[in-house]
């Protein structure tokens, strides 16, 4: 294994989480259950004024999901243009690669606390792989 392997296999997998936060982002209103509804009901309802906006739950909620695209495929592009760099950047890709590595760990923390293992196994996944791919770098 290279570094440049395990950086691109780490995108890949945000990828996948990518597409995945897609599905539910898009369809999360979309519930039979009529427990569910009525949650979503209240979500999207109600709206609160809050820093000079009014909003209801839902708006912030589908803000909050726009916003991780958008993390998602800024994440993805750096993993790629560091998995690139020659061997003479190491210290600037590292500089890079830790705060990528750490976070999305705490992201696999948090998804297994709050949501499912699935995303978790990911987010833990690309965020291992970088932390392994920083000590394949040379020195």
């Amino acid at each position: 294994m290279n570094s440049k392997l395990l950086l691109r296999i780490a995108a890949l997998l945000i990828l996948v989480h990518l597409l995945g936060h897609a599905v539910g982002h898009f369809s999360w209103k979309d519930a039979t259950d009529p427990v569910k509804q009525e949650v979503i009901k209240q979500m999207t309802g109600p709206k609160f004024p809050f820093m000079g906006a009014t909003r209801s739950m839902g708006d912030y909620y589908e803000g909050y999901g726009l916003i991780l695209f958008f993390v998602y495929f800024m994440t993805i592009s750096i993993l790629v243009t560091v998995s690139g760099m020659p061997s003479s950047q190491t210290s600037t890709a590292k500089k890079l690669l830790y705060p990528i590595a750490i976070t999305y760990i705490a992201f696999g923390i948090i998804e297994f606390l709050h949501f499912f293992p699935f995303a978790a196994g990911i987010s833990l996944g690309a965020g291992l792989l970088t932390i392994v791919s920083i000590f394949y770098m040379k020195r």
